[in-house]
């Protein structure tokens, strides 16, 4: 049986969801607190865990950038009533793998569960240990990235968008494709997430060299190419 951690304050959203998910056979924990959650996701008997933001004790994004620092594949689901861009941007960047803003309909979580979980669970292909375009190379192992020899900082995300530009290079990307391959989700039109990263990834990678690497294609996306 699949097990659950919610991590969830508010009692009746919590019992909400714990009932809701026992009837489709998952095993549910619940957590009142960031301090008791916190200690529940590190024992490592989890499968998933969906927390809110604003919690007593330890907040969302502080226990789950704790988590995803312990166990670097734990799949995390943030549910929260704070719904603005930077508010994504935040909770992705703390380690979240997706983001439900309330209120939500039952299904629409359990939709986002069995995306977390078939993706956690899908066999892992030899991959190779570095990519390279044009003067940008990254580490896949050491997550070291590097544009003409000077290494660039990236969070986990920017990371894992860089790496899918890199691997599909000189395609054109919609903003559903890469919400789906590099967040897991599905493309808000009501948000620009996206957008944000992207943007995030350009002041980084192509703001100080003359041959810009990523482009933006007015109606359908991204691409990533030199020139």
């Amino acid at each position: 049986m699949i097990r659950i951690l919610v991590i969830e304050d508010e009692a009746r959203v919590g019992m909400l969801i714990r009932r809701g998910l026992e009837e489709q056979g998952y095993e549910v924990t619940l957590a009142r607190d960031g301090d008791a959650g916190l200690k529940l996701a590190l024992t490592g008997e989890f499968e998933l865990v969906i927390t809110d933001i604003i919690l007593p004790g330890t907040d969302g994004l502080v226990l789950s950038r704790s988590i995803r620092n312990a166990l670097p594949n734990m799949p995390i689901l943030m549910l929260t009533a704070l719904g603005t861009t930077d508010d994504k941007v935040e909770g992705f960047d703390a380690g979240a793998d997706d983001y439900l803003v309330k209120p939500f309909d039952l299904r629409e979580l359990l939709v986002r569960i069995r995306a977390l979980l078939k993706r956690n669970t899908q066999p892992v292909q030899a991959a190779p240990a570095k990519l390279k375009y044009a003067d940008l190379e990254m580490n896949l192992q050491t997550k070291i990235v590097t544009r003409g020899g000077k290494e660039i900082n990236l969070t986990p995300k920017e990371f894992r968008l860089l790496e899918y530009m890199m691997q599909h290079h000189e395609r054109v990307l919609s903003r559903t494709e890469i919400a789906e391959n590099v967040w897991d989700t599905h493309f808000d039109t009501g948000t620009n997430f996206i957008d944000v990263y992207i943007n995030y990834l350009r002041k980084k990678v192509d703001k100080e060299f003359s041959v810009k690497l990523i482009h933006t294609k007015p109606g359908m996306g991204f691409i990533f190419k030199a020139g």
